[in-house]
């Protein structure tokens, strides 16, 4: 029994320190993505996508690697939450904006703070706030990439209908949602042909793969793509299971084939 009883101590203990060094990992998923729909005269667009930072300090080691590889950065929400030093993440954004120009969406626990001092933040750091707007790209040849932005929807700030006035029908329609519920609120009609979201952690505790939310992927569903992040960070509790933590370099590009 004794035998016994320090086995179960030491799986334990194990099963502990593998979940905190999933909570903290510094992995950059690199995915290609190509679409029929992306001009040819962009080329490419690489968008780095990071997640639920929560209480995290971005790793310097994934800034190194993947500086000069990025041609914009999108923050998918929940960039901080209750009790976290307004300085951390002042750091944060700082090495989020030397990668290149930095866009940011609501998540629900971003408003457990003063959010007017945040969007103070934003504006010192030349971060663009998409709450319910959309930024437009144009090629030398009049080409157009939209990223639009919604604010988040599990507070009922979301406002879709808001973000497209302004979005021209023949662009390349990128939409940052923080949940990934919006893509119940939009038809095929309105060619998104992207969506990056997170919120869900993945479920960030899985037993036996099981877990409260699906496991973060990139998956097609039937009018659009969407890229749902594990994220990086975590809530509550430091500690991962079956859902590590992780951010996102995409490269979107035109469909060779076509």
């Amino acid at each position: 029994m004794e035998f016994l009883g320090l086995f179960l101590f030491l799986a334990i203990v194990v099963l502990l320190l593998w979940m905190l060094k999933e909570a903290f990992l510094n992995k950059v998923v690199r995915k290609e993505l190509q679409f029929s729909a992306f001009p040819a005269s962009f080329g490419k667009v690489s968008i780095f996508f990071i997640s639920d930072i929560h209480r995290r300090n971005i790793s310097d080691k994934i800034i190194r690697e993947i500086k000069g590889q990025v041609d914009f950065v999108v923050i998918g929400g929940d960039l901080t939450e209750k009790g976290v030093p307004l300085e951390r993440t002042m750091g944060n954004l700082k090495k989020l904006r030397n990668l290149g120009p930095t866009y940011f969406v609501w998540g629900n626990n971003d408003y457990e703070i003063d959010y007017h001092k945040l969007k103070t933040i934003f504006f010192e750091h030349g971060i663009k706030i998409l709450d319910n707007t959309a930024v437009v790209f144009e090629s030398n040849t009049g080409d157009k990439i939209t990223l639009i932005g919604v604010d988040d929807l599990s507070l009922g700030r979301d406002r879709l209908d808001l973000a497209l006035m302004d979005v021209e029908e023949n662009s390349f329609k990128i939409l940052a949602s923080h949940n990934p519920q919006i893509i119940k609120k939009f038809s095929p009609e309105l060619n998104i042909s992207l969506v990056l979201s997170g919120h869900t952690h993945g479920g960030q505790i899985r037993i036996f793969g099981l877990g409260p939310y699906e496991r973060g992927k990139i998956k097609k569903i039937h009018h659009t793509t969407l890229l749902n992040s594990n994220g990086y960070g975590t809530t509550s509790i430091p500690l991962r299971l079956g859902a590590p933590a992780e951010c996102h370099l995409i490269t979107v590009k035109g469909d060779c084939h076509e």
